[in-house]
C-alpha cells in the first residue's frame, strides 16, 4: 500500500549559522549576522551574542560562512519540472550549441547514434531568431537526421517545435488534417506541412494513448515510463537546489505529474517543496473531490488551478489579432472564448480555488482581468491571490485594475534576458515593455519572478540580474529604466513574494523566527555587486528544514548532514 510521505526534518540538529551578512527579507529585521536553526525551524535571528544566548543549553553546532551572504531559499513559483527533466535527457540544440540549422542537424545525428534503433530523437532549446537563418528548421531538414524514426525538436518557448516527415506519417497527419483546437500544423504557401507545430498540435507526439489535454495548454507530456520520470525528477531537483531554490510551483499538473510527485515523495527522495497547480480540464474533478484549498504537507501540496488564455511570445502563438510584425499572417490564438474562460474562472473562484492563468498579449491579459473582476464582484475576496502567469505586455489600465483587485503577476525576466530581441522583432518596439516590472511596482502591484523552467534554467540570480538591468544575453537594453527594479525588490520577488503567490508566506520566503529553515548561502552579496555581475554569484549551499541539501564543491556534490 502506498503512503504519501509526510516527512520533514523537524529533528534537524541545533545549528548556529553565521555569515558576513544575512539578508532576511523580513521588514522587522532586514539584516543579521547569525541564525539559530533546530527542529527544521528558525529559532533566532540576530547578532552573534543574541543567537548564542538563544542557543544556551541546546548543544548547538556552529557553522561559519566567512565572506558569504545568506538569503532565504529562493521560491520558483512557476516551473514545469517534469518537462524540464525530460529535456535534461534530450539533445541540447540551444544557441550555445548550435547557431545554424546545419549544426542542429549534426547534433541530432550524433545524438541518434547513441540511441537504440527506433527510439525517438528529441532535441530542445532552439530559438529560430537566434539561428543564422532566422527561421524554424523544416521537416525535410530533420529528415536528414532520420527517416525511420521520430525526430522532434522543441522550441525554447516550450509551446511547439518541428518534427520530421516520419513523425507525421507515423501518426497519420497529412496536409488535409485539420488543426486541433488550440494548436496548429503549419503549412507553406502551397498548403504542404512544413514540420512546425504548436501547442495542442503537439498532442500528436503522445500517440493514440498519450496524455490529451485538449485546448488547455501546450502538451508537455511525452510518453516516458514512470521509472524514467523518477530519474528525470531526481535530475531536476538537483538543478533547482544547485540554484538555491527550495520551493517551486508546478504550473502544469495532470495525472502524470501527480503520480510522479507521489512516487518521489513515497520513496523519500523529495527534498524541495512542491505546490501543484492542476490543469483546468481537472477543475470539476478537483471541486468534486473537495480540493478547494491548499492540501498536503510541507513538501507536496495541491494549491490551485492552471488555465491558459493565449500562447507564447517566444513561439509567436500569443494572441495579437492584428498579426505579428515579423509575420502578419500569424495572429496567435486564444485558448478560450472570453465567455467560456470567464465561466471557468467564476467556477474556480466560487469554490475557493486560486487560479493561475497563462496570458501574454494585451488582449489576453484584458480577458483575464475582466473575468477575475467579474468573479470577485460576484463573490468578494480580498485575499484570493489570483495569478497571471508571464503577464508579458499588460495595458497600463489593466495594471491599475490588477492593483485594485489584488491580482498577482508572476513574471520571468530570463525570458527577455534570453530572447528579448525576438519580442521586438515579433511585435515591434512595443516589445521593449515585455515584463514591465517597474510599472508593476509603481502601480503598487507586488512582483513575483520565477524561471518557467525549462524555458529558462532555474537560476534565480540570473533572473534577478535581468530584472535589475533589463540587458539581454546579447547585450541589448530593453526599454527605459522605468521598467527596471532594484536588487532588493528583485530578491524579495524571488523569495517572499513567491511564497505569497503560493499561499505559503507563513512558513517560507523570509528568514523569520518560526518559519522553516530554508536558505541559500551565496559567495557574494547580490545587493552590493554590480547589477551585471549578479548572475555570476555562486550558490555555495542550499538548506531545507535546517538540513544542507546541496553543497558546491570540486565534485559539485549534493549531501545531507
Amino acid at each position: 500500500m502506498r503512503h504519501l510521505a509526510t516527512y520533514d526534518d523537524r529533528d534537524s540538529a541545533p545549528t548556529i549559522v553565521t555569515a558576513d551578512r544575512i539578508l532576511t527579507v523580513d521588514d522587522e529585521r532586514p539584516e543579521a549576522q547569525t541564525m539559530l536553526v533546530a527542529g527544521g525551524r528558525i529559532l533566532a535571528v540576530g547578532t552573534v551574542d543574541e543567537v548564542q544566548q538563544a542557543a544556551a543549553g541546546l548543544d548547538a553546532v556552529r557553522i561559519d560562512h566567512p565572506g558569504a551572504t545568506i538569503v532565504p531559499g529562493f521560491v520558483d513559483a512557476h516551473a514545469h519540472p517534469l518537462m524540464y527533466g525530460q529535456l535534461l535527457t534530450w539533445i541540447d540544440v540551444s544557441p550555445a550549441k548550435a547557431g545554424t540549422i546545419d549544426e542542429i542537424v549534426e547534433l541530432l545525428r550524433e545524438g541518434a547514434k547513441r540511441l537504440p534503433p527506433g527510439v525517438p530523437v528529441r532535441g530542445y532549446g532552439y530559438e529560430q531568431r537566434n539561428l543564422a537563418e532566422r527561421r524554424h528548421p523544416t521537416r525535410q531538414e530533420l529528415d536528414r537526421v532520420a527517416d525511420d524514426r521520430e525526430v522532434y525538436i522543441m522550441n525554447a518557448s516550450g509551446h511547439g517545435g518541428v518534427v520530421n516527415s516520419y513523425t507525421f506519417e507515423h501518426f497519420g497527419v497529412t496536409r488535409e488534417t485539420p488543426n486541433p483546437e488550440g494548436g496548429e500544423f503549419f503549412r507553406d504557401a502551397d498548403g504542404e506541412l512544413t514540420g512546425e507545430l504548436s501547442d495542442a498540435a503537439c498532442n500528436v507526439l503522445t500517440g493514440l494513448h498519450g496524455v490529451k489535454i485538449g485546448h488547455h495548454g501546450p502538451n508537455f507530456h511525452l510518453g516516458d515510463e514512470p521509472a524514467e520520470h523518477q530519474r528525470q525528477l531526481d535530475l531536476v531537483q538537483r538543478e533547482f537546489l544547485a540554484g538555491g531554490v527550495t520551493a517551486i510551483g508546478d504550473a502544469q499538473v495532470s495525472k502524470r505529474e501527480m503520480a510522479a510527485w507521489l512516487e518521489m515523495a513515497d520513496r523519500g527522495a523529495l527534498s524541495m517543496r512542491v505546490s501543484m497547480y492542476f490543469l483546468s480540464h481537472l477543475l470539476d474533478q478537483a471541486i468534486e473531490l473537495g480540493l478547494t484549498g491548499p492540501f498536503g504537507n510541507a513538501f507536496l501540496s495541491a494549491t490551485g488551478i492552471k488555465l491558459y488564455a493565449d500562447g507564447t511570445l517566444g513561439g509567436w502563438t500569443a494572441y495579437f489579432p492584428e498579426g505579428y510584425v515579423g509575420d502578419p499572417c500569424r495572429t496567435g490564438q486564444l485558448y478560450h472564448e472570453p465567455a467560456e474562460y470567464a465561466g471557468l474562472v467564476a467556477k474556480a473562484h466560487a469554490a475557493g480555488l486560486q487560479t493561475a492563468t497563462h496570458a501574454q498579449s494585451p488582449t489576453a491579459i484584458t480577458m483575464v482581468v475582466d473575468a477575475l473582476e467579474a468573479a470577485l464582484a460576484e463573490r468578494p475576496d480580498a485575499d484570493a491571490r489570483h495569478r497571471i502567469e508571464h503577464c508579458g505586455l499588460p495595458a497600463e489600465g489593466d495594471i491599475a485594475r490588477m492593483a485594485e483587485l489584488g491580482i498577482r503577476p508572476v513574471n520571468q525576466p530570463q525570458h527577455h534576458y534570453n530572447w528579448g530581441e525576438g519580442v521586438e522583432q515579433a511585435i515591434g518596439t512595443s516589445g521593449e515593455r515585455f515584463n514591465p516590472l517597474g510599472e508593476f511596482v509603481a502601480a503598487g502591484v507586488p512582483v513575483t519572478i520565477s524561471s518557467d523552467a525549462p524555458v529558462a534554467e532555474p537560476r534565480p540570480l540570473e533572473a534577478i540580474q535581468a530584472a535589475v538591468t533589463r540587458i539581454t544575453r546579447r547585450g541589448t537594453k530593453l526599454g527605459p529604466d522605468s521598467l527596471r527594479i532594484d536588487a532588493a525588490t528583485a530578491l524579495r520577488a524571488h523569495t517572499l513574494e513567491g511564497a505569497i503567490s503560493l499561499g505559503r508566506e507563513a512558513e517560507l520566503g523570509s528568514l523569520t523566527v518560526g518559519k522553516r529553515a530554508d536558505f541559500a548561502v551565496l559567495a557574494a552579496d547580490p545587493l552590493t555587486v554590480p547589477g551585471d555581475e549578479i548572475a555570476a554569484v555562486r550558490v555555495l549551499e542550499t538548506w531545507v528544514d535546517g538540513t544542507r541539501r546541496y553543497q558546491a564543491a570540486q565534485h559539485d556534490s549534493m549531501q545531507g548532514d
